[in-house]
């Protein structure tokens, strides 16, 4: 049985997942959850039995489901351990998950959209300092990922060595949301390097935003692919 990913294009968390699946070339299926439309679909009966967090992503594997990206990616590891998404040794290991971990709990919970949302809807936050709000977070969160990457002896081509993993799939979709926001991205040439190359990968170009069905819009420019 194929299994399912209930996703939103723009939703950081379900991109990383796309991504993992994509890089142990795993089939699924997607099953657009939109965010907004609707109500908010995350809201509706049908998904709330899946996930009662009302957020994507939702991993479906026969009966079973499983829902937060780091869970899901840490179990298709277990599964399916080639290619490797995490270093062989304990020590990497773990300095490879508190980056990761840097991006999908520090960073990005609280530029989520449901946080955005409530501070504009319920505090009357203006669009401004909604704004202002998200650029001094995610700014704060990239550059400590760029001081910690700067001069560190185990990034290579990706962020550990020269194959991608698990800090390149929570820093790719991290950095859309980055760029999307016209965030100046002059002061991150660590992160953008190895953004850039991820992005030549069709495991990270097939999970991007413009590739969704349901996508509205176009990606942030993307460095072209190399010859």
């Amino acid at each position: 049985m194929q299994t399912k990913l209930y996703s939103f294009w723009r939703s950081s968390a379900a991109f990383r997942v796309r991504i993992a699946l994509n890089l142990k070339n795993l089939p699924y299926e997607v099953i657009p959850i939109h965010l907004n439309k609707n109500g908010g679909e995350q809201f509706h009966a049908e998904y709330l039995n899946k996930n009662p967090n009302q957020l994507v992503p939702v991993y479906e594997d026969g009966q079973q489901s499983l829902h937060q990206s780091l869970a899901i990616i840490e179990y298709l590891e277990e599964m399916y351990p080639q290619p490797p998404l995490l270093p062989s040794n304990s020590l990497d290991r773990a300095w490879v998950r508190s980056l990761a971990m840097d991006i999908a709990m520090d960073i990005h919970p609280i530029n989520n959209l449901r946080v955005l949302r409530y501070l504009v809807k319920k505090l009357g936050v203006s669009a401004e300092d909604k704004d202002a709000w998200y650029q001094h977070w995610i700014t704060l969160g990239l550059q400590s990922l760029e001081k910690q990457l700067a001069d560190d002896p185990k990034v290579g081509r990706f962020a550990y060595g020269n194959y991608p993993g698990l800090i390149d799939i929570c820093l790719v979709p991290q950095l859309f949301n980055a760029m999307s926001s016209q965030l100046d991205m002059q002061p991150y040439p660590v992160l953008m390097q190895i953004f850039t190359e991820c992005m030549q990968l069709p495991a990270f170009i097939n999970a991007s935003w413009e590739k969704q069905t349901d996508a509205e819009g176009l990606n942030p420019t993307i460095p072209p692919k190399k010859e």
